[in-house]
């Protein structure tokens, strides 16, 4: 297979594939432009280039290319092959060899609270919504999976009634991902993941200024705002910009760019590491300011809330409403 999206063109076949594909059909396949390819061809050579050329090894353009394309449509591994001119077992090691490569490089693009300043950060969630003071929005999603075999089948069994992992996700105003936690069977409920990661350990000990906002599956805390459930008047401006902050458009975005995430045929540890690096490309894209995808409506997963309000996060969202929003 040749790969035709780099300047110094290897054969005449890759000439011509290289002219008779355009832009949008370029990124319809690989939800990349030619320069992004380009930029994730350096970005990852290093950590997934073979030593050798034994065995017809592919070269990093045709492994970046092969990954990308199984993000992108989420297709089955034989149609990813046969669309790449490879075989289904071959696609599985590649793709399996970008994930691995792709998922340390979490630590250099998804960053909290965000790779700006926590000052233009929460000038954009003031300029999107209103509200003061916010340095991210959190929220779980679902990513369906096959039903995995063993005695803990079950507990990937969410409220749905299908297999999936829960996925933890902050992101900014801008929709970058600032935190991922992608390590929970489907039955987790949002916000015991919450209470388990790093970002809640660090919020209540007071390691940030500023508040997450979250949906009403969250008991309200000082750090992190939450809804009314049965707002008046005042409250219902709130309710309206809390919103407008919220992160389910993120989500929306990263499953438009990378079907994939719709549905998962691997194990839960496999789709774990999917979705931290289609969390890292969905970065990628964003700060090179590739083109978005159309986002479908957000469908409502609100959980209903299990742990209580904290009292003095409630009595903070009550000085919002008579500062910011009466």
């Amino acid at each position: 297979m040749a790969c035709p999206f780099l300047r110094d063109v290897v054969d005449e076949e890759a000439l011509v594939l290289r002219r008779a594909f355009r832009r949008d059909h370029l990124y319809e396949r690989y939800r990349f432009s030619a320069d992004g390819i380009r930029y994730l061809c350096r970005l990852l050579g290093p950590r997934i280039k073979h030593r050798t050329a034994r065995s017809h090894a592919l070269s990093v353009e045709q492994m970046v290319c092969v990954a990308l394309r199984f993000f992108a449509s989420g297709a089955f591994l034989y149609s990813v092959g046969d669309a790449e001119q490879l075989n289904k077992a071959t696609i599985c090691r590649t793709i399996r060899s970008v994930c691995l490569a792709i998922k340390p490089l979490a630590d250099v693009f998804i960053s909290f609270p965000g790779h700006r300043r926590l000052c233009d950060i929460k000038e954009e969630f003031y300029r999107i919504a209103g509200f003061p003071n916010v340095i991210g929005a959190v929220d779980c999603t679902h990513i369906r999976i096959k039903a995995p075999s063993g005695a803990h089948e079950a507990d990937f069994v969410n409220r749905k009634s299908f297999h999936s992992i829960n996925v933890q996700m902050v992101c900014n105003a801008d929709c970058v991902i600032s935190n991922v936690v992608a390590k929970w069977p489907g039955s987790v409920h949002d916000s015991r993941i919450f209470r388990a990661s790093e970002i809640y350990q660090c919020l209540s000990q007071g390691e940030f200024s500023g508040v997450l906002l979250g949906d009403r599956g969250y008991g309200c805390q000082p750090f992190l705002l939450t809804p009314f459930t049965d707002p008046q008047e005042a409250q219902q401006a709130y309710n309206h910009a809390h919103t407008r902050a919220r992160v389910e458009m993120t989500f929306g975005l990263l499953k438009a760019r990378f079907h994939c995430l719709h549905k998962l045929r691997v194990s839960p540890v496999r789709a774990c590491d999917i979705t931290v690096a289609c969390a890292v490309l969905h970065n990628v894209a964003c700060l090179r300011k590739e083109r978005a995808p159309r986002v479908p409506p957000a469908m409502d997963w609100d959980n209903p809330a299990i742990f209580p309000d904290d009292d003095s996060g409630r009595l903070l969202r009550d000085q919002y409403v008579l500062n910011y929003f009466s």
